[in-house]
């Protein structure tokens, strides 16, 4: 079968390795069809991440075909389409059993402390499979992780109907999140640096964009919700952009800390205290599946729309450089098997 491996920074091969093991009790063996690149994998590909050891089978973002399953599975069966949550904790420690997964001291993802879905076939947990309906494309079934992202986000907020959201970054997942937030009756203020990606943000339905570039953000926050936003989501994950949602927010706002960024953020005490803000971290996700394979379902969702193109796994390195070299308008590129 075809592996294809990460052997040193922005250098990915292709093997021909032999098949997967059998699957074993509650596992399943799945053929993969489709798997998307993620930021983390770009990250990854770069040489960016000191927890990676080469080499590695990158990729998490997945969709495929059940080909056997191990004893005892009863969820999926073979030829059922299915997505995977990649989310891998240890299952037995108090913030498992209290039921945060996402958040486990040894909590790990496929894909990137351990060797993921750009292969031909994997053997994986069963309970973490979710059968969507065959109608759907693989390629777009592949962005169930992202919505699963921006799923566990919003609900971490609380977002509501009656909600003002500013979203910073319209990359995936702050596009994942702009539907999501949109689906459920929100108004949604969009901002970023390039035009081409607020464009697409517009056609999923924001109701204001902001190129932060050209146009003064808070300004345009203050014109959209003038008391202030109501969440506000800093979807590139940096820092400066973490401190700048609290002057937009509005009294009880809540804001979600999605980002990696080991530097310190300078935040006045007063400026949480007096307004009784919320902030709340968010990870990966927390069972979010479930309701991501039902906005698949009812085709809520423009999956398609955020697939900006498409390669096989024969040029998965081109893959890679292509969409670092259009990191301006790539939203998300999709590897096929």
């Amino acid at each position: 079968m075809r592996v294809s491996k990460l052997t040193a920074p922005k250098k990915i091969e292709l093997f021909d390795e032999p098949m997967v093991r059998e699957p074993g009790t509650g596992e399943a063996r799945i053929k993969v069809k489709a798997v998307g690149i993620c930021g983390t994998d770009l990250h990854i590909f770069l040489g960016e991440r000191s927890d990676v050891e080469l080499p590695r089978v990158m990729g998490h973002e997945l969709s495929g075909i059940v080909e056997k399953v191990g004893e005892g599975v009863t969820n999926v069966k073979a030829g059922d389409c299915v997505v995977f949550d990649p989310v891998v904790a240890c299952g037995t420690c108090k913030t498992c059993k209290s039921g945060h997964e996402n958040v486990c001291a040894d909590v790990k993802c496929f894909g990137v402390q351990m060797d993921g879905g750009f292969q031909d076939y994997i053997v994986v947990d069963a309970k973490k499979l979710y059968k969507y309906p065959d109608t759907i494309p693989f390629e777009e079934a592949a962005l169930a992780e992202p919505f699963s992202v921006a799923a566990n986000i919003l609900t971490r907020v609380a977002a509501a109907a009656k909600d003002r959201i500013v979203i910073i970054g319209a990359g995936t997942i702050g596009l994942a999140i702009l539907q999501a937030a949109k689906g459920m009756g929100a108004s949604v203020l969009i901002s970023d640096v390039e035009d081409k990606k607020l464009k697409i943000a517009g056609e999923f339905g924001a109701d204001a964009t902001v190129n932060s570039k050209k146009q003064n953000l808070a300004e345009q926050v203050m014109a959209f919700a003038p008391d202030g936003a109501d969440v506000l989501i800093d979807a590139v994950g940096i820092a400066p952009l973490t401190e700048q949602t609290i002057d937009m927010a509005s009294p009880v706002a809540r804001i979600a800390v999605i980002g990696f960024d080991s530097h310190p953020m300078q935040l006045a005490p007063v400026s949480i205290t007096k307004r009784e803000l919320t902030l709340v971290g968010s990870r990966m996700n927390n069972g979010m599946f479930p309701k991501v394979v039902e906005w698949l379902e009812k085709g809520c969702l423009n999956t398609a729309g955020m697939v900006t193109r498409a390669y096989p796994v024969e040029e998965i390195q081109r893959a890679f450089t292509d969409t670092l070299a259009n990191s301006d308008s790539t939203v998300k590129t999709i590897i096929k098997f």
